[in-house]
């Protein structure tokens, strides 16, 4: 039987698993079109990232890797399990927790996952507000960098 290696030692691999499987993810979120396969690869990495962070992270990472639960999931088309993740990541960031990016994210993430519901004011509500949100981010970069997820998703 092989020893286990010391915890530290894994602690490492769950945080490298963490960073790696979010950024995968993300990167398949930005293909105009997926494949089945890619679609069922991009839940995985999702729920992945999610697991590694509950291992290693903070409430912090907990809460962006409910963003990227609820982007994933609506994408996929499970608006309700989407929009359980968003509204919790939403609460965490409404806290004041977090960067200026975080908050309009989880506003994002909100306004996707009704509009994947057909709740069409709740999605116009929250894709407005994360809007406003966006205006307010300090960083060029991160502000250009919402601004494209923004509009991948539909304004009405």
């Amino acid at each position: 039987m092989t020893e286990q290696p010391p915890q530290d030692e894994i602690n490492i691999w769950h945080r490298r698993f963490a960073v790696i499987c979010n950024n995968s993810a993300w990167e398949l979120t930005q293909k105009p079109e997926r494949t089945t396969a890619e679609g069922r690869e991009l839940l995985y990495l999702a729920y992945a990232a999610a697991y590694h962070w509950s291992k290693v992270g903070t409430a912090l990472n907990h809460a962006r890797a409910e963003v990227l639960l609820a982007h994933a999931l609506s994408l996929s088309g499970d608006g309700e399990l989407a929009m359980q993740y968003a509204r919790s990541a939403l609460a965490f960031f409404e806290a004041g927790n977090g960067e200026d990016w975080d908050l309009a994210f989880a506003h994002l993430e909100v306004s996707l996952a009704a509009a994947t519901q057909g709740e069409d004011e709740l999605h116009r509500l929250h894709y407005s507000l994360a809007h406003a949100q966006g205006e307010a981010i300090q960083d060029q970069e991160d502000r250009d960098i919402f601004f494209q997820e923004l509009g991948r998703i539909p304004a009405t």
